[in-house]
Formats: C-alpha cells, structure tokens, sequence
C-alpha cells in the first residue's frame, strides 16, 4: 500500500468512527418509541424486498467459489425466503423487548437524604467485525440501535453485496422515522488494513466485538486499544451419564450435531459413560453415520463402532463446523467435566441423565458460559433464550457472557438526587 493509498484510508475509517460517534451523541436524546418505529418499518422492507435481497445474494453466492468458501461457509451465507423472513421476524421481535436504556437497575436512599440510582446506559460506538452471516448484519444493527449504541459494521467480504443491501433498507426505514443514518455503518472498503485502522481509534470507538475464526479474534484482541468483547470457538459436548434415556440421549445428540452443522452451538464432541457405552453408543453412532457424520473416537469407540476412525489429541478440540464429531467413552462425571474444561471452548456443554446429583454437579462444575441439563447445546442461542436477537454468544467472563443481547450492549452509570447535601 502506496503512502496516498494508507493516507485515504486513514481518512475513509476516520470519517466513519466520526460519523459513528457523533450519531451515538444524537441516539441519546431518540425516544424508544422512534426506535422501535425504526426496527418495526426495517422488517417491513425487508419482508417486502426479498427479491431485491436474493438478488444481491445471489452475487454474494456465484463469487463464493473465488473465495474458497466450504459447504459450511456458503450455507452460513445463503439467504433463502425462508431466512429473509426470519430476519424480518428477528427485527420485529427486537421491537417488542423493553427499551434497556434508562432503566433503573438499583435504588437506594441514603440516611442522608441522598437518593442513588444505577441507572442503564449505552456503550456508545460498537465496531463489529463478524463473519459471512447476512442475518447478523440486521441483528447486529437491531441490537445495537436498540441499545442506544451506534455500530460500526465490518462484515465479510464474501458477503459485501448481501450485508449492503439489507444495509441499504436500514437507512432508508431510518430517514422515515428520523434517526441518524450514521447510527448504522457498514464499512466500504474490503482493505483488510482497515480493520487495524479502526482498532486504534479508542476516541471514537467504545467497544469491538469481533465475531468469526480464531484468527481474527485473537488479531483483535491483541491490536484493540478499546475494551473487546470476545466470541472465540464453539467446541461444544454433549455428555451422555450413566443414568439416562437412551431414547431421550439419541435424539438430543443427533439434534446437536446435525440441526445445523455449520453453527458455533452444535455439537463437537460426544462423551459416554463407560456404564452405557455398550448399550448406547452403537444405536447413537448408527443415527449419526445415516446422517453423513464422520466419527472419530478413542479406543474403546473403535471397538464399540466400527465405522469409526481413531482420535487424535486434536481432534478433541477442534470446532468441525461440518459432518464429523469426535468421540470418547470416559469412566466417571470427572473424567467427563476434566475433559470437558480441558479440550471445550466455554462455550456450550451439555448432559443427558436422570440422576439429579449428577446434573448439578455438572453444571456446577463445567466452566462454560451456557450449561444444558437434557437439552440439546442448539439452544445457547438469544432468541431461544428470550432475549431476542443477539450480537454474538461471549466465551468470555467480562463484560458479558453467554449471548449478548440488548442487556449486554449496555454499561451503567449513578445518577444521585440531592437536596443540597454536602459531606461532612
């Protein structure tokens, strides 16, 4: 890159993070219910503009092979009709939650007379850097406004026609109703430097979230000189105990891993208690391999399946996102939970048993930031959680964890009523 070429990007990502922050300013003094007349008329574009979005995707779709996108990755990037009025739904379901920004959180009044409120704020300027989903395009932005935050928005490349078209209604529902355009920022630009540009301009920018490969968070995390809110791998496990329904086990594996493959909350990995391994394993393993999935197991698996490939040490942490899972018969809840926090990315995990004892001590135990008792690890999701859409699902303990939802885009800051007091 020439000195002119960095210079005008320089310039490019400066005007933006302004725009950005200068929009966050005016979303403070935006009523509820101008944001909730905004996400409400988004959905309605997008409901009745499916074929102009199909049509930017489908650009997005004949470039995919240029990119080298896997089956998983040109799934995650498909928008059908049946996905376009999810994204609707999703903007309309946003709606309806409660405005977090003001509310109260706690109250006290003090011997003096002083009355204390920790009071919900937004974060300010959200610079999002996430993958080749066009639906989290419109959460993200959703979330974000909903919030009171303005968002900066660096989606992929593979996507750039999709993200700017749906972009592109989100501006136009936002002149109707009066919000500030730069509130939703996409950025133009597809210079991988621009990423870095944007990391180094904390005065602008309150917050990234990146939300993708290892690679670009780990970058993220290293280069930011704002606080980041992390989305890392989504090694999930499903532990089978030796107290359970073979029935209930079969189904909420196969649910787990072959739902939907190519998403951070399906399945990985697959323990078995040693007690129920003969007697269960073989009819989960025949459920999993007429659905396509590869296995690739420890010993004891190998002799139990036989389509099954021996393990290596890092198959056990590696995040497929596609049709293989790996496989482990362990002798007791410790050896399952100890591998578990060993080789799992705190993501989901989840345990299938009827012994009551064993669920808590699993999820007491398990360091992740969602834990499923008979539940398929499908729903760490934000929407099934209640909280409308969501902005990622945090591995990490701060800010927040779990899925970021309206709650997790906010801070707080004390606002105190006096009546004059001073401090003695």
């Amino acid at each position: 890159m020439t000195s002119d070429e960095s210079g005008q990007l320089q310039e490019y990502c400066l005007r933006v993070a302004r725009g950005a922050k200068a929009a966050a300013a005016s979303l403070a003094q935006v009523s509820g219910a101008c944001k909730r007349e905004w996400l409400c008329r988004s959905a309605q574009l997008i409901g009745q503009r499916q074929s102009q979005l199909m049509e930017a995707n489908r650009r997005d779709l004949d470039a995919a092979p240029g990119f080298g996108l896997t089956d998983a990755q040109v799934d995650r990037l498909r928008l059908t009709r049946a996905r376009i009025e999810a994204i609707a739904e999703a903007l309309g379901e946003v709606a309806l939650l409660p405005d977090p920004v003001g509310e109260v959180i706690w109250s006290s009044v003090r011997p003096n007379g002083l009355h204390v409120h920790k009071v919900r704020v937004p974060l300010g300027v959200v610079f999002f850097i996430y993958e080749s989903r066009p639906n989290v395009t419109a959460d993200a932005a959703a979330l974000c406004v909903k919030s009171g935050n303005a968002v900066i928005l660096r989606g992929g490349k593979e996507a750039a026609h999709s993200n700017a078209a749906i972009v592109a209604l989100l501006h136009e529902a936002a002149q109707e109703v009066g919000l500030p355009t730069d509130a939703i920022q996409l950025v133009g630009t597809p210079d991988r430097e621009a990423v870095g540009v944007f990391l180094n301009l904390p005065e602008y920018i309150d917050v990234a979230i990146p939300r993708g490969g290892e690679g670009l968070i780990r970058r993220v995390a290293q280069e930011a000189r704002m606080p980041v809110i992390k989305h890392y791998a989504g090694n999930c496990h499903v532990y089978l105990d030796r107290d359970l329904d073979p029935e209930m086990a079969e189904r909420l594996v196969v649910n787990a891993k072959c739902q939907r493959m190519g998403v951070c909350n399906a399945a990985e990995s697959l323990l078995v208690h040693a007690a129920v391994a003969e007697s269960v394993l073989e009819r989960i393993a025949r459920a999993l391999v007429e659905r396509g999935i590869e296995i690739r197991g420890d010993q004891r698996t190998c002799q139990l399946v036989p389509e099954a490939q021996p393990a290596s040490e890092e198959d056990y942490a590696t995040e497929y996102l596609g049709p293989v899972i790996s496989v482990k018969v362990v002798d007791s809840l410790d050896e399952a939970i100890d591998h578990i926090n060993h080789y799992g990315s705190h993501h989901t995990d989840a345990i299938v048993t009827r012994d009551i004892e064993a669920a808590r001590q699993f999820a007491t135990r398990v360091d992740s930031s969602a834990v499923m008792i008979n539940a398929s690890t499908r729903f760490n999701d934000g929407g099934q959680f209640g909280l409308g859409a969501e902005i990622g699902i945090s591995t990490d303990k701060f800010h927040a964890r779990g899925p970021c939802g309206l709650n997790e885009l906010t801070s707080y800051k004390y606002v105190v009523h006096g009546s004059g007091q001073v401090r003695e």
